[in-house]
């Protein structure tokens, strides 16, 4: 299906059906709403992908707390829901209709909701900068972002022009001057045969798709791109209270430790990961899903290898995000980074983690033959 250029008010209308739930693997129901698990006595925290599929390495950070039972430590159900790859606003919607908790936006889908009335706020960001890149066949001629004025770029929903149209901003390209093509779950397909130029891709991405066969060459997002990307976002109402801020604090706690068990045993994260993915087992071997979990990992320990922690929400990249966002229309007001983003988890989170235990355990952690033969590119840091 080819599609031009949406308008704000069709993008807010796309539907939130189709979505999956899963918990460690597992196929689960709704379930309640925000509070304990009946059968467990644990806080429950419902977080929702916006990618329509969990299996990917990119939640390393989430699989290691949950299978290393850190999250049950903290008092948290940790529940993993898929989400759909053809309702760009699952991730934001869900959490506002109280069927999720905490949602995975990326910032176009973050600032359009938060427009339209979803009222949500990023309390973590994931990145602290730029994750998202073009993927392009191996013989294209484009060899500069720049390139990409009146090419056709490859989605996986419509949805997802809000991503890709700051982006072309910030190149000083005119979004109307592209053609998108919504090309559902095979989009990136659609850039390796031909269909399209190029097709959006990310970080941790890379890996996988070469995994899968497809031969692509990449321009890198974080070479010209200064806004922020995917973020945790809770609804805004749960941050007045106070029982609900320390239950999302305790998960965020829960993510720190995965980062930094990461951080001291990257190949040890990698497993735990490769281990809770069954049909990613299918299509990727162990040492290309290292390396895709690699790429991602040393993007998610940007604002920690600055020294402001983890998932720290920088107010100057976020203010001229919101700028280049209203500018273009997807947003009709310029919204303030206060109604956007709050790092009043993110500190508390970052201090009160057990970090000593999870480095311990990570480096404590017994290797299978297959990632004792995986290797980590010497230059890694996180």
């Amino acid at each position: 299906m080819h599609d031009g250029t949406i308008s704000r008010r069709e993008l807010l209308k796309r539907g939130a059906a189709g979505a999956t739930l899963l918990s460690a693997g597992s196929l689960l129901s709704a379930g309640n709403a925000f509070g304990r698990s009946s059968t467990t006595q644990l806080d429950t925290v419902r977080w929702i992908s916006p990618r329509g599929t969990l299996q990917v390495m990119d939640d390393f950070n989430l699989w290691v707390p949950v299978k290393m039972g850190y999250f049950k430590e903290l008092g948290i159900n940790a529940k993993l829901i898929a989400g759909s790859v053809s309702d760009a606003l699952a991730s934001t919607k869900f959490v506002a209709q109280n069927r999720a908790d905490m949602g995975y936006p990326s910032p176009g889908v973050l600032t359009a909701s938060i427009d339209s009335g979803i009222a949500v706020k990023s309390v973590w960001d994931v990145i602290s900068g730029q994750v998202f890149d073009f993927a392009l066949p191996l013989n294209s001629p484009i060899k500069s972002p720049k390139d990409l004025k009146g090419k056709t770029i490859a989605l996986g929903s419509t949805g997802w022009q809000v991503i890709v149209d700051p982006m072309l901003v910030e190149l000083g390209i005119d979004p109307k001057s592209v053609k998108y093509v919504a090309a559902g779950a095979q989009w990136t397909q659609a850039a390796a045969t031909g269909k399209a130029d190029v097709a959006l891709a990310w970080e941790g991405l890379r890996h996988q798709l070469a995994g899968q066969g497809l031969k692509l060459k990449y321009l890198i997002g974080t070479t010209w791109s200064k806004h922020p990307s995917n973020v945790y976002s809770v609804r805004a109402s749960d941050l007045e209270d106070d029982a609900k801020k320390d239950l999302y604090t305790r998960f965020l706690q829960g993510v720190v430790m995965g980062l930094e068990f990461t951080r001291a045993n990257p190949r040890a994260a990698a497993q735990i990961t490769y281990g809770s993915l069954p049909d990613l087992r299918k299509t990727l071997k162990p040492q290309l899903a290292l390396d895709s979990m690699l790429e991602l990992a040393h993007a998610y320990g940007t604002s920690h290898l600055r020294g402001q922690g983890w998932g720290y929400n920088y107010q100057a990249g976020w203010a001229n995000y919101l700028k280049v966002v209203h500018d273009l229309g997807q947003t009709k007001k310029l919204l303030k980074t206060s109604d956007v983003i709050t790092n009043e988890l993110q500190g508390p989170a970052n201090k009160q983690a057990n970090v000593n235990k999870a480095r311990s355990d990570a480096k404590a952690f017994k290797l299978s033959a297959q990632f004792a033969a995986t290797k980590v590119d010497p230059g890694f840091k996180m």
